[in-house]
């Protein structure tokens, strides 16, 4: 016999385990505060534009693909993609320039002949990127950390014996250096903390295993843009029977002998339910939702991720020597991280750029393009945004200016802002933290909250502020650990 389950908030996680649960015969309802889903993975127009609000890479679509495969649906019938064949081009502020291809020989020869790599360099390096994920990626991605099955699993205990193949005591800048002599390669491959909003000069060697991820299996470009996902997925669990309530914003989760019994909406209105699934930022879920719980101790040492200043700009003409994908380095990478940990903006930005009407013309008006353009600083602190954001264009349009040769500002028609407090405010991320929290810490998988409540019955956690962390493809699989700890419980 199915439960009755409330899931608060429609990210990525929360729609892709009301659809998974909803599929299983649950009867699902899922509370979402805005008048539209995705959460961080929604868009934004602007006149004729249209923008990914945040997340804009799109890696293992196969993860996409699982959930309507575990709802009995084709995901070609309804979700589509393609492969992108240049991953990102990245400029520096010495006049150099590199395509890194999906074609790793191709990307291979230009790291030769115009960074001076050795030829073999890059293939040595995801080898070892491909074999860490492959000892890790199973436990820390698809099993909850705090239970005895996942450790007593003959995999885990093979893994745990190669612990040194992790180079966790290593910092990923470090690892990088092993491999690349070259400074602009080293700092390519020490961006890749950004991606869970950490520091490449703090964060453990072991995520030298997320380039694997990208370049050995690919970027993808969705058919509609990346709010494709989250519309596919909220159609799917629709047909699967999930009820959606838009505009119903959850002020507690109703909590009696030590187990939930519903919620308490702001109007004052009181629903029950068997099982509560929180898909809002684990932070503010203590403090907003369960009043009277106190949040586990160990929560009190997690690092905030870094957040991230966007803006939407209109762009009226066409960029041929820009992909879909495009990094723009600071020269001084270690003084930008620095800076973000002091709670300030760094002089030289790195300066990140994604053109979704490359693949998706109808972004953008015939002979123009949206720029979704962000740059990483630090989460909300009490930060003056209005005086910064002033100070942050400057330095961007500068960047891109000296990289690109032209006044950029001059082609800017439309422009929407995003700072960390309105990031805050559209998807309740506590300071604007875009992960969660973030993996500077070595133990940091292990001071994320568990995907169940220890002491609160039938409470379950999901999404880029929990296990396993931040990012498409972790929050697909923290729902997808969800959906199989209520199975097992229910059936």
């Amino acid at each position: 016999m199915g439960s009755k389950i409330a899931v608060i908030g429609s990210g990525i996680s929360g729609i892709a385990v009301a659809a998974r649960l909803a599929a299983r015969g649950h009867e699902v309802v899922v509370f979402e505060k805005n008048s539209f889903p995705g959460g961080k993975l929604s868009e934004i127009r602007a006149g004729e534009f249209r923008f990914d609000a945040g997340p804009s890479l799109f890696t293992m679509p196969q993860w996409v693909d699982d959930v309507f495969v575990s709802c009995s649906e084709s995901p070609r019938d309804f979700f589509n993609y393609k492969p992108l064949p240049v991953l990102c081009k990245y400029f520096w502020n010495n006049g150099k320039k590199l395509e890194f291809s999906a074609d790793l020989d191709t990307a291979a020869k230009r790291l030769e002949e115009d960074f001076g790599e050795d030829r073999g360099a890059l293939s040595k390096y995801l080898k070892k990127s491909r074999k860490k994920y492959d000892l890790v990626g199973e436990i820390f991605l698809k099993k909850p950390l705090n239970q005895w099955s996942t450790w007593w699993d003959q995999k885990t205990i093979k893994s745990l014996f190669q612990i040194f193949e992790f180079e966790l005591f290593s910092t990923l800048n470090a690892a990088n250096k092993r491999f690349f002599n070259s400074g602009e390669i080293v700092q390519l491959f020490n961006r890749y903390a950004t991606y869970n909003g950490s520091n490449p000069y703090r964060i453990s060697g072991m995520f030298s295993m997320i380039p694997h991820i990208e370049m050995n299996r690919g970027a993808y470009a969705p058919e509609g843009g990346m709010i494709a996902i989250t519309n596919s997925l909220v159609e799917l669990g629709k047909r699967c029977g999930v009820e959606y309530q838009f505009g119903t914003l959850v002020s507690e989760i109703l909590v009696k002998d030590s187990r939930v019994t519903g919620i308490r909406l702001k109007d004052g209105g009181e629903m029950y339910f068997d099982r509560i699934i929180s898909n809002m930022d684990i932070k503010l879920t203590y403090e907003k939702l369960l009043p009277d719980c106190p949040p586990p101790a160990k929560l009190k040492y997690e690092e905030r991720s870094s957040s991230g200043f966007i803006f939407y700009w209109g762009i009226k003409r066409e960029f041929p020597e820009l992909d879909v994908h495009n990094i723009f380095f600071s020269e001084n990478y270690p003084a930008e991280f620095n800076a973000i940990e002091k709670g300030e903006i760094a002089d030289d930005l790195t300066v990140y750029v994604n053109i979704t009407s490359k693949y998706n013309p109808t972004d953008a008006p015939r002979g123009m393009e949206n720029w979704f353009v962000m740059v990483n600083v630090p989460g909300d602190r009490g930060h003056d945004w209005v005086k910064m954001r002033a100070k942050i264009r400057k330095r961007v349009i500068r960047k891109l200016n000296k990289n690109l040769g032209l006044d950029i500002e001059s082609q800017i028609v439309s422009e929407e802002v995003m700072d960390p407090t309105g990031l805050a405010r559209r998807t309740l991320s506590a300071d604007g933290a875009l992960y969660g929290s973030s993996s500077n810490n070595m133990w940091a998988a292990f001071l994320r909250q568990f995907n169940r409540h220890s002491g609160i019955k039938n409470l379950y956690f999901c999404g880029g502020s929990v296990h396993p962390g931040g990012g498409i493809p972790l929050c697909l699989s923290s729902a997808e650990i969800v959906d199989k700890m209520i199975g097992e419980e229910t059936f």
